[in-house]
């Protein structure tokens, strides 16, 4: 079970169409993902659910390119965070149903997030900008 070593967790807010959905995608994926799924679930349901119409803007959701920095390696990165269904379709793409993914969603611009990877790893993100579709 991944745990996260700063419980100050960052707030986060997700669509209510997108939490249904990702809720159920955690939970139909819990057995071949474990702890990716159980991470995801645990980020749906801490999230501030908004509705579609209260759109923030910076605001990290289904469809969103989000540049993000590894704070760890101080890499800086550029990807879509899509459903796993599109994930891979094009290099600069990130399901949501990985590590990296799950800490993204919900996230606004200059938050960061601490978690463990299912390999026992820790990671830190912090989302440096966020561009919504149209």
């Amino acid at each position: 079970m991944a745990r996260y070593f700063n419980m100050d967790l960052p707030p986060i807010a997700i669509t209510r169409r997108d939490s249904e959905r990702l809720e159920h995608l955690a939970a139909v994926a819990f057995e071949k993902f474990p702890e990716t799924s159980e991470f995801l679930a645990r980020e749906v349901e801490r999230a501030h659910l908004i509705e579609d119409f209260e759109y923030l803007p910076g605001l990290v959701s289904m469809g969103s390119e989000v540049e993000f920095r590894d704070d760890i390696s101080g890499q800086i990165r550029i990807a879509k965070l899509v459903y796993p269904e599109d994930a891979g379709k094009d290099a600069a793409t990130i399901s949501v149903l990985t590590p990296v993914g799950a800490a993204l969603i919900g996230l606004s611009v200059s938050q960061s997030i601490e978690f463990q990877t299912p390999s026992g790893g820790w990671r830190s993100l912090t989302v440096l900008s966020v561009r919504n579709a149209a």
